[in-house]
């Protein structure tokens, strides 16, 4: 089943064009949406998880009209917006229970088969009897995961998950929306491009409400290939080289030196400037200048 957004448009009454004539398809599967913050990619998931409506556009899951059915779309929906509330003082077993019942699951026995289920994918089932308030980050992201699934969505859409993770939590968190991704489709939201790079089979990249690219992040990589040079330079030489060369990152080494990475078509060997493989940030950052 295919997501199909077309000419989706959001201008916000402090003037804010937030989505800007989008086009986008996305099929069964983990899907990035990378972007920096402001780009636009929180608006786009609230409106397809019909929390706000658009200026003018159509959304369609399949063959629901997500903006007419509503109520017919969210039955398929799972959703974690980037900040997750939780109830206090509950466990995660009572609370899972709690949301099942909400769901429509009303037979007991059904209840306490799904609670295991999604308890067990998010690996929080040893932790079932603890206070979800007590949680760490990570495993209230799981948690997250864990109450949408109760309905076994056909769409999951989780903005920014990772934010704030630390690194072991982050790759239990990506863990788990893997091994989710491989029957479900996926958007997955964020500003981080190791995020994409890991996880994802297709990509979009997004600013100012406009799609910039659309790849699969290999192939994204290979059309820059040739095209992406390094240099370890000094801080001065770092800013003169700013003036008249498209500059994609800088990173400083051990030896306080900044090794600058740019994008350039025709061959900067003389300067001393080495080719280097393009990476998933090259991509990242020549779409962004490109815009």
């Amino acid at each position: 089943m295919k997501l199909v957004i077309k000419d989706l448009s959001k201008t916000y009454k402090n003037g804010v064009k937030a989505l800007d004539s989008l086009d986008l398809e996305i099929g069964v599967g983990m899907f990035g949406l990378l972007g920096p913050n402001g780009a636009g990619k929180s608006s786009l998931m609230r409106t397809i998880a019909t929390l706000q409506k658009p200026d003018s556009g159509s959304i369609y899951f399949g063959d629901v009209n997500v903006l007419e059915q509503q109520n017919d779309f969210r039955k398929v929906l799972g959703y974690l917006p980037q900040d997750f509330g939780v109830y206090p003082n509950m466990s995660a077993l009572d609370l899972l229970d709690y949301f099942a019942r909400l769901k429509g699951i009303a037979k007991n026995s059904e209840r306490k088969e799904i609670v295991k289920r999604v308890l067990d994918v998010t690996n929080l089932y040893a932790v079932r009897s603890k206070s979800v308030s007590g949680y760490s980050g990570g495993m209230k992201q799981r948690f997250g995961i864990a109450q949408l699934l109760l309905n076994n969505p056909k769409l999951i859409i989780v903005d920014e998950p990772t934010a704030g993770l630390d690194p072991a939590e982050r790759h239990r968190f990506l863990n788990v929306l893997r091994e989710i991704g491989t029957n479900h489709t996926v958007i997955f939201s964020t500003h981080i491009v190791d995020d994409v790079n890991e996880l994802c089979h297709e990509m979009a990249i997004l600013n100012g409400g406009k799609l910039l690219a659309r790849s699969t992040p290999k192939r994204a990589e290979e059309e820059l290939k040739g095209l992406i040079w390094n240099k370890e330079v000094s801080r001065e030489e770092a800013i003169e080289y700013n003036k008249e060369l498209s500059i994609l990152s800088s990173k400083y080494n051990q030896e306080n030196r900044i090794n600058i990475r740019v994008y350039s078509q025709d061959s900067l060997d003389t300067a001393g400037f080495v080719q280097v493989e393009p990476n998933l940030e090259d991509v990242y950052f020549v779409a962004l200048k490109n815009d």
